[in-house]
C-alpha cells in the first residue's frame, strides 16, 4: 500500500468517524489539540485504524506506540510498521 493510500483511508476515517473537516487533515496535525480527542475518541480511531487496515493490537510495544502518537505523521509511522509487519 502506498503512503497516499495511507493517508487517503485515514482522511476518510477522520471525515466520515469524527467529522473532521478535510481542509484541517494535515500531517502535523495534532490529534488532542487540532482535532480535540479524548481517550475514548482515540480508542474509536484505533478500532477504525484495525478495521480499515486489518491489523489487531496486540503487542504491549503497539500500544506504547499508540500512547506516543501526537500527529498524524505519528500515525502514518504507526500504520506503515504493522503493515509492514503484516507482510512479513
Amino acid at each position: 500500500m502506498t503512503d497516499n493510500e495511507i493517508r487517503d483511508k485515514v482522511k476518510n476515517i477522520l471525515i466520515e468517524w469524527f467529522e473532521i473537516e478535510p481542509e484541517q487533515i494535515i500531517p502535523d496535525a495534532e490529534l488532542r489539540k487540532d482535532f480535540e480527542f479524548d481517550s475514548l475518541d482515540t480508542v474509536d480511531f484505533v478500532v477504525a485504524l484495525e478495521k480499515e487496515f486489518k491489523f489487531k493490537i496486540k503487542r504491549p510495544d503497539d500500544e506504547t506506540a499508540i500512547r506516543a502518537m501526537r500527529t498524524l505523521s505519528d500515525v502514518f509511522v504507526f500504520i506503515k510498521e504493522k503493515l509492514k509487519q503484516a507482510d512479513n
